[in-house]
């Protein structure tokens, strides 16, 4: 690969280097290898279940020990609005009032969604905004025609130069509409953080945003630091992170050579929520929980959602005590019963599947290799039964050297042509609703390098356009994909309850999004 010194020179300000960029050259030519499935995870085969009883004993024990460990709650937040309003942009586009009724349209080109928005018009948690948005603009509003109306609000929504929703970050538009306010997710995840991801009446929170927005957040957090610390008994410590330059991947032609723009300079893009790995790299807490911007809840629901993440930290801080006593002992104990004890501890709690030559090891052997499967990140995530809903799922995968692990697998990741793979993810009974509780530390105290535990053939190739011309765009492993690929992960059954995200505007009208 022939690059002139002005890209080397642009590849190097990005804080990448010529064989990285080689590299990803080189994935996008061999292809990235789909993902080995063995079978799906499921109850009693890799998904924990509690009844009541066992998730109060749970809860009790996060509870009485959250005041001892530091805790943060990590929020990806860069996600703009856009995408939750693609149907009434694709209205505005094809909509033609001169020629046609809006019944008419939607029931031409069967947008179901659409109907749907309007009937629940009212309900949206912006509505009175946007009202009294259209009233100042047009102060005859009332004498327009049913059709009229709803094309200026649809407008109003949108445009530029109006309330420009789409150009929001998806954290800072209003979500829930109470008596006296609309809220953000942002502000709705200081809520949820006060119930579960504090210590000592102090809740830190970290969102990795774009930075272009970061005024707005801040704006946002003075605006309403005062009410929400008042009502919580709670002081909020909000920091923020950007995505890297350095993880932005470089784009192609379909014929795998370096896509340029019309000034001849190399094209780089983002490279997916994977390379948020590194901004979790550099949180120090003994227990971060996980959760997306947009899956969030209005207060009635709040208590359940959160009875659940503590059920998911008292498991990790249960296991997690188990791991350390066994880490510490592997320093010095020698007989082999112990280390048969700690295999078991590994195979029945952290889901690890002993390698078939560790009766044979040598007991020096059986120690490094224990050490090497205790001595690492662990995950607890939540499981929804699957109903439908989107998201990547719970599987048990072989690699390329044989071990098999429970990963979290997405479905671009699967070969359906292949009837067996196809059949395995037919079977699945639950999906990932995003929903992790981790601990990075080994039994010292000391912090694990994340990057060490990354699958880095767990990569996306996906086709974009830019310009109006095609491209292919290298997304790295997803952050709890590939990108988790290596730590000790432990699945439990959560209910539905606890994923509520907003994909769609219509997403909001639904019951956990609504006061009443």
């Amino acid at each position: 690969m022939n690059f002139t010194k002005k890209d080397i020179n642009q590849i190097t300000q990005k804080g990448l280097t010529v064989d990285k960029v080689v590299s990803q050259i080189d994935l996008f030519k061999k292809g990235v290898p789909y993902i080995n499935l063995q079978s799906a995870a499921t109850i009693k085969n890799g998904i924990l279940s509690y009844n009541d009883e066992e998730k109060k004993t749970l809860i009790n024990l996060f509870n009485a020990k959250r005041e001892a460990v530091s805790i943060v709650k990590f929020v990806p937040a860069s996600g703009a609005a856009t995408r939750m309003f693609k149907t009434l942009f694709t209205f505005l586009k094809e909509y033609n009032p001169q020629k046609e009724t809006i019944n008419s349209y939607i029931n031409k080109n069967k947008v179901k969604e659409l109907s749907v928005f309007f009937v629940g018009l009212e309900k949206l948690p912006f509505f009175e905004e946007v009202v009294t948005k259209l009233h100042k603009t047009h102060l005859n509003y009332n004498d327009f025609s049913y059709d009229e109306q709803r094309l200026l609000f649809v407008k109003t929504i949108l445009h530029e130069n109006q309330l420009n929703y789409s150009f929001f970050p998806k954290g800072l538009l209003p979500f829930h509409r109470y008596k006296e306010h609309a809220s953000t997710a942002f502000e709705e995840h200081l809520f949820e953080a006060a119930e579960y991801a504090s210590s000592q009446n102090e809740a830190n929170l970290h969102f990795t945003i774009s930075e272009k927005h970061k005024h707005k957040f801040d704006e946002e957090f003075k605006y309403i630091e005062e009410d929400v610390e008042e009502k919580t008994q709670t002081t909020f410590n909000i920091s923020f992170s950007y995505q890297k330059n350095n993880t932005d991947t470089i784009a192609v032609t379909l014929n795998n050579e370096p896509f340029r723009d019309e000034n001849g300079a190399l094209v780089f893009r983002p490279s997916g929520h994977g390379a948020l790995i590194e901004n979790l790299n550099e949180i120090d807490a003994d227990i971060i929980f996980i959760k997306n911007i947009d899956n969030v809840v209005v207060n009635k629901y709040r208590s359940e959602v959160a009875k659940y993440k503590k059920m998911l930290a008292g498991i990790i801080l249960k296991t997690q005590e188990e791991a350390f006593k066994y880490e510490e002992a592997l320093n010095y104990e020698n007989s082999n019963e112990k280390l048969d004890e700690i295999a078991r501890f590994l195979a029945t709690k952290m889901n690890v599947v002993i390698a078939s030559n560790y009766e044979n090891a040598t007991t020096h052997e059986k120690k490094v290799y224990l050490k090497n499967k205790l001595s690492r990140p662990i995950r607890v995530c939540g499981m929804v039964k699957n109903e439908g809903e989107p998201g990547g799922g719970p599987f048990w995968v072989k690699d390329t050297s044989g071990a098999i692990s429970l990963q979290i697998v997405e479905s671009a990741q699967i070969d359906k042509n292949n009837n067996e793979q196809h059949n395995i993810l037919k079977n699945a009974t639950h999906f990932n609703p995003v929903d992790l509780v981790c601990s990075v530390k080994n039994y010292k105290g000391e912090k694990f390098d994340l990057s060490k535990f990354i699958n880095h053939n767990t990569a996306f190739i996906t086709m974009k356009t830019k310009t109006g011309k095609d491209l292919k765009a290298l997304e790295l492993p997803g952050l709890w994909n590939g990108s988790m690929a290596f730590w000790n992960t432990i699945f439990v059954e959560v209910p539905l309850i606890t994923f509520n995200p907003v994909k769609t505007v219509n997403d909001l009208l639904k019951a956990p999004h609504q006061i009443k």
